[in-house]
């Protein structure tokens, strides 16, 4: 804070030196040695008073702050000293607040999972968390409650991992959200094969429900949630109502890009490209197609049109999780 002492000090020093020079209007060398003298006397108990209105950044060193005050009030006449008293006060009322008041410090809410159900939020990291036995079972928990809002492509690998962790409860709550997964799709087939053998083909739904029938098969499939034989009978299944929808609905591209990748995963090369072919015939984007086609002749060893497809593809920009593939057999 200001020192009112050495400031009304400091006042009366002036008005004292320049009241004995002009009130007694004395013009001798010993008027202005004395005015000197008071005026000096009045600069340094001014720097003296004001120092402590400076900010702790521009107040050290002391001595040279006070240096600075003080030669600037004794430089000039009359006006250095209320020129100084003025810009102390100009810095005190208009001083810019420092940068950290304009921002509070707040705690950070608690992470809910649940919040955004609809939400499409990254999962990277997560299988690293599941499978982290020095991260507290409560919370990992919690993350495997959130994976019921993920798709099961997702889910179902990162459930898997934890079906050999150390932790029973870990283990039963894995188990059962990949029962729940696979018993909620098994359930649409139950009912759309009811459909089917109650006489869909004479009421003209025999199309539709073969293709329901191959989705709901290839989504066993597709999400990981079948292994082993279970997972042969559902592509073989998936194939069959693929193979009958398309006796009625040839056109249907989606449809034989599906019947391509199901003859691919059971190794008939030659039908998978003959049905990839036909899905690029009848209209469906490239960019769906060519990477099964790739890695089709890939598996052939047929090196030479890998690489062209792969250039083929290099045009489509909007393949990010291809985009490392892609380079590679650019620059190869």
């Amino acid at each position: 804070m200001l020192n009112f002492k050495w400031g009304l000090a400091a006042l009366g020093l002036e008005f004292g030196a320049w009241g004995g020079t002009w009130l007694l209007a004395e013009r001798s060398d010993a008027a202005l040695v004395s005015y000197l003298l008071l005026h000096a006397a009045a600069s340094g108990l001014l720097s003296l008073a004001l120092l402590p209105l400076l900010p702790g950044r521009l107040s050290r060193p002391r001595w040279a702050t006070v240096l600075l005050i003080a030669a600037c009030s004794y430089a000039v006449p009359v006006a250095g000293f209320f020129g100084v008293l003025a810009a102390f006060a100009i810095l005190r009322i208009y001083r810019r607040k420092p940068a950290g008041d304009d921002f509070d410090s707040v705690q950070l809410p608690e992470f809910d999972q649940h919040q955004r159900r609809q939400s499409q939020f990254r999962h990277a990291g997560l299988g690293a968390f599941l499978g982290n036995a020095k991260v507290p079972v409560q919370a990992r928990m919690r993350a495997m409650a959130a994976l019921q809002y993920v798709s099961g492509r997702t889910a179902s690998p990162l459930l898997r991992g934890v079906l050999n962790d150390p932790s029973e409860d870990l283990r039963l709550l894995a188990h059962g959200m990949l029962d729940n997964l696979e018993k909620r799709i098994n359930r649409a087939i139950d009912h759309e094969l009811t459909i089917l053998q109650a006489g869909a083909a004479a009421s003209g739904q025999q199309p539709q429900c073969a293709q329901r029938l191959s989705d709901l098969y290839w989504e066993l499939v597709y999400h990981d949630l079948v292994q082993g034989d279970l997972r042969q009978h559902a592509m073989e299944q998936s194939l069959q109502y693929c193979s009958m929808a398309l006796q009625h609905n040839h056109g249907n591209a989606a449809l034989h890009l599906r019947r391509g990748r199901l003859l691919h995963e059971q190794g008939q090369l030659q039908e998978a490209e003959q049905a990839y072919a036909m899905a690029r015939t009848l209209g469906l984007p490239a960019s769906r197609v060519l990477p099964y086609q790739a890695q089709l002749a890939f598996e052939r060893r047929d090196y030479a049109q890998t690489r062209t497809l792969m250039r083929e593809l290099h045009q489509w920009g909007a393949l990010p999780r291809l985009r490392p593939v892609i380079d590679y057999w650019n620059h190869s």
